[in-house]
């Protein structure tokens, strides 16, 4: 196998795919007590728009059990809408970072729901879940630091029950011609000066700003999805592009 294939993308830098994780990690061990502030500035706040979106199209029963699993979500965002969208459903998420699912727990216990969402340390590239065991798959702007991103398309599918819905929420590089330029602007002049004024370190911000521009294009993203066995494959740009939520189904 060739160095280039051992290799992958760490915002605008080539890095070892062996090495990614570790400075992933670190971005968020950085931001966890502040992450849905971060996704703020990133979105302008739309970000809580999209996951209301996300989790309207995920159709959760409002009384049938209904097994969740959010993936990347350690401060428990998804997985607090998602079990107050079914009075019978449990959520467990999963994240890499033990600091973001540190924020998640104590968040779950204020809100008095720590008997409905779990939280568990994985790895999306290698679950640590039987295969078949969930309901509905969730990544909401997590999947563009996994360095191997088919491994964790595949192990969706493999967690996933037969009838079993896969939803990524991500940021896009397919922004509309003329908004494209605006956003630009914006991250790269405002988003990791922002960021250094709100946490006093604006690399974590940098990286994520970059890290946007080199995920894949929205058709080669569902192509992806489609090689890992899911089946009536959707994307749906949002915000002029800004962001796109993409899934199928396991049938």
């Amino acid at each position: 196998m060739s160095a280039a294939a051992n290799q992958t993308d760490f915002g605008f830098r080539r890095v070892d795919l062996d090495a990614k994780q570790d400075l992933v990690d670190d971005v968020f061990h950085k931001v966890a007590g502040r992450y849905d502030l971060m996704n703020d500035l990133m979105s302008a706040g739309l970000h809580r728009v999209w996951k209301n979106v996300m989790v309207t199209r995920l159709g959760v029963p409002k009384a049938r059990p209904f097994r969740h699993l959010d993936v990347a979500g350690g401060t428990g965002d998804v997985a607090f809408k998602v079990v107050g969208a079914g009075a019978s459903a449990q959520a467990t998420v999963c994240d890499i970072n033990g600091e973001m699912l540190k924020v998640g727990r104590a968040r779950a216990e204020k809100r008095g729901l720590s008997e409905r969402v779990e939280f568990v340390q994985g790895n999306a590239e290698a679950l640590p879940f039987p295969s078949a065991t969930f309901d509905g798959y969730t990544i909401a702007f997590g999947i563009r630091n996994v360095p191997r991103i088919q491994a964790a398309l595949d192990e969706a599918h493999r967690v996933l029950r037969p009838g079993g819905r896969l939803l990524v929420l991500e940021f896009s590089p397919d922004v509309v011609p003329g908004l494209d330029r605006v956003y630009d602007a914006y991250s790269f002049a405002v988003i990791p000066p922002m960021g250094r004024m709100v946490t006093g370190d604006a690399q974590p911000y940098q990286y994520l700003v970059e890290s946007i521009r080199k995920f894949p294009r929205n058709d080669a993203f569902a192509g992806m999805i489609a090689r890992a066995g899911f089946s009536r494959v959707e994307v749906t740009p949002m915000t002029g592009g800004i962001a796109c939520l993409s899934g199928g189904w396991k049938i």
